[in-house]
């Protein structure tokens, strides 16, 4: 059997006119972690890589024209007249001919052939040029909804919504995301997605039997992301669904929802993204919807983080694309985690306690891995008074620092920015002492008139341990903040700690482990209050 050309012979051949029937004027490629796509209008043709992954097999060229015809069938019914045909690559003296004649040469390598869609029209263009509409997405309900209302449930299907083989295909993802930990996400991220998709399939674990027996499970897209769907005055097409594994499109229909919306979030259009759902959820007449979506959305980034950290380690990908992966990857994962510590609301975390607690290594670790941002009063406090972010100011400066009025102003900023940032839908990471009963009750006030949730995570530590962390900063001095261990007592004698009947949302987390098991405990803890 002959072998197939590489990925890179490939790209070079076909960047020639001649290796296609048609002479094309213009011919540019796109690469994904499993497909090589040519596009040379009027036609496109989507070439397999001979890959083996944990979820596919494109390892043999038999394998590969299997899946071509699987993927040009499958297609028809939410992209008609999309998909035209699977064609021979053939080796010949003149080199490789795409649509070549198999009596001229042999044939080396297989291609889906599909009509080149005019990529203004997709929908992740339209939006970044603010040409979508909630028409658009009213239009792309009605063509789901009717798609998902046509499919049968046959037991083989139903059969792929048992928690056992959903549970599989989400130890899958953290099996392939392991890889990617400690570069694209931390340790306690990766934990704290599993402790969360662990503790859904206990909590909902009645539901998803319902919906099993309900047929909601439906054969789907499997991939329903902006750069998938075509919209034009005629027709709103639905392309590239997954042909490679059963396991990823038969699914719960609330699972190939979750994909769009998560990427309509992703892209900044939150408002959209919640018509999207909404309108779904009536159409199908499925309430329960709303109740899964935050978990399905996570999954889905997940997976377009694992899909990104895969595709920047591919040598021949090159390197500004690679670069661009490994950045979209990290940017995926964090919007995994916001939606298992806040579901599909913003949320203000509020980092208080002693000093010595750890407050801003434990409040930028979880900004971190969120990807929002560390808003710290001691940087908020020295910024308006025109001091030196870094080491500890002489005590005139502080007693100028300290003023009552110049404490009620930082935390005054704090508020304002929080309040800001979730009337556009982000979340935010406070750090600051809130020793003082008043302060905190001025941030919940201000937060829930504005209906914002909001999580206040109290750190802990015993005294000797605070006293040690104080005597050390105080011979490292590269800190912001000014509290050494002469002020502990003071410090100490000032703090109003919140008892038990302060506030529901209100958590304490002891820091005397390891910092990485400390960010992990305070993970853990969103999860829980976002049930």
């Amino acid at each position: 059997m002959p072998s197939s050309p590489s990925v890179a012979e490939l790209q070079e051949a076909l960047s020639s006119p001649a290796a296609y029937p048609h002479d094309p004027e213009r011919i540019e490629f796109k690469q994904t972690h499993i497909s090589l796509i040519a596009l040379a209008p009027p036609r496109v043709y989507k070439i397999k890589k001979p890959v083996s992954l944990a979820y596919l097999d494109f390892s043999t060229l038999e394998r590969r024209r299997h899946f071509c015809e699987k993927e040009v069938h499958l297609n028809q019914r939410l992209a008609p007249n999309t998909y035209e045909d699977v064609v021979p690559i053939v080796r010949t003296d003149e080199g490789l001919r795409v649509e070549g004649d198999s009596d001229a040469g042999t044939v080396v390598e297989v291609a889906v052939k599909m009509r080149y869609l005019e990529p203004s029209q997709f929908l992740d263009a339209r939006l970044a040029r603010g040409a979508a509409s909630e028409a658009d997405i009213d239009r792309l309900v009605r063509t789901l909804c009717a798609f998902y209302q046509s499919r049968p449930s046959p037991p083989e299907v139903a059969e792929a919504g048992r928690i056992g083989r959903l549970r599989a295909v989400t130890e899958g993802n953290f099996e392939e995301a392991e890889g990617h930990v400690g570069s694209l996400l931390s340790r306690p991220a990766h934990e704290a997605l599993q402790f969360y998709a662990d503790r859904f399939y206990d909590q909902y674990a009645a539901l998803l039997h319902r919906r099993r027996a309900g047929g909601f499970i439906v054969e789907g897209h499997g991939d329903l992301r902006l750069e998938h769907v075509h919209v034009t005055d005629e027709r709103v097409a639905l392309f590239d669904c997954i042909e490679f594994n059963e396991e990823f499109r038969y699914l719960d229909v609330a699972n190939d929802v979750a994909f769009l919306a998560m990427d309509l979030d992703v892209h900044g259009h939150p408002g959209l993204s919640r018509r999207f759902v909404n309108r779904m959820a009536q159409g199908l007449g499925d309430p329960d919807l709303h109740r899964l979506l935050p978990f399905y959305k996570s999954q889905r980034a997940q997976v377009r983080g694992k899909v990104g950290g895969l595709r920047a380690a591919e040598d021949e990908v090159p390197p500004r694309e690679r670069a661009r992966s490994r950045a979209e990857a990290r940017h995926h994962y964090q919007w995994a985690l916001r939606y298992a510590v806040a579901g599909n609301e913003p949320l203000v975390v509020v980092v208080m306690g002693r000093p010595g607690t750890g407050k801003s290594t434990q409040a930028e670790a979880v900004a971190e891995t969120l990807g929002w941002p560390h808003l710290a009063s001691d940087r908020i406090r020295k910024t308006r008074a025109g001091v030196p972010l870094v080491g500890r100011a002489d005590a005139e400066t502080r007693e100028r620092l300290y003023t009552d009025a110049l404490t009620e102003a930082t935390y005054a900023t704090l508020r304002t920015r929080a309040r800001q940032r979730a009337r556009r839908h982000r979340g935010t990471v406070l750090d600051a002492t809130f020793s003082r009963v008043a302060q905190r009750e001025r941030l919940r006030t201000a937060l829930r008139a504005a209906d914002v949730p909001y999580v206040f995570v109290e750190l802990t530590a015993e005294d000797d341990t605070l006293k040690r962390r104080l005597r050390r900063r105080t011979r490292e001095e590269a800190t912001a903040s000014d509290a050494r261990a002469s002020d502990f007592e003071m410090l100490t004698d000032r703090y109003e700690a919140p008892d038990a009947l302060e506030d529901p949302r209100h958590v304490q987390i002891d820091t005397e482990d390891a910092p990485d098991q400390t960010t992990l405990e305070i993970l853990k803890a969103l999860i829980r209050l976002a049930d």
